[in-house]
């Protein structure tokens, strides 16, 4: 069965091009809201569910996988499912920005 709903909706690469339009505006939108910017972004997927392909394609970067412990977890045991970690940098000095100073 195919959807038909927004049949005339033709974007090439959707996902990516979904991901450069939120890329573009999320740090002002922030910094609007918030009062600061955002200098890099960070999603998790579920490895064994998905491959990334849409992120991989949108040149966000694979920095490594979580454990599978989740956040609230008090055991050292992985119940949870082990995700990717994608980062995509808004900066090209993000890590200088990202430092902590005590100045």
């Amino acid at each position: 069965m195919q959807c038909t709903a927004f049949s005339w909706v033709r974007v090439p690469h959707l996902a990516s091009h979904a991901l450069s339009l939120i890329s573009r505006r999320i740090s002002s939108d922030w910094t609007a809201k918030y009062g600061h910017p955002v200098y890099v972004l960070e999603t998790y997927v579920e490895r064994d569910r998905f491959k990334g392909t849409c992120y991989k394609a949108a040149n966000w970067v694979c920095v490594g996988e979580t454990t599978g412990r989740g956040r609230n977890s008090r055991t050292n045991v992985g119940e949870l499912p082990v995700k990717d970690i994608y980062l995509y940098p808004l900066h090209k000095r993000f890590r200088e920005k990202l430092v902590c100073s005590d100045t």
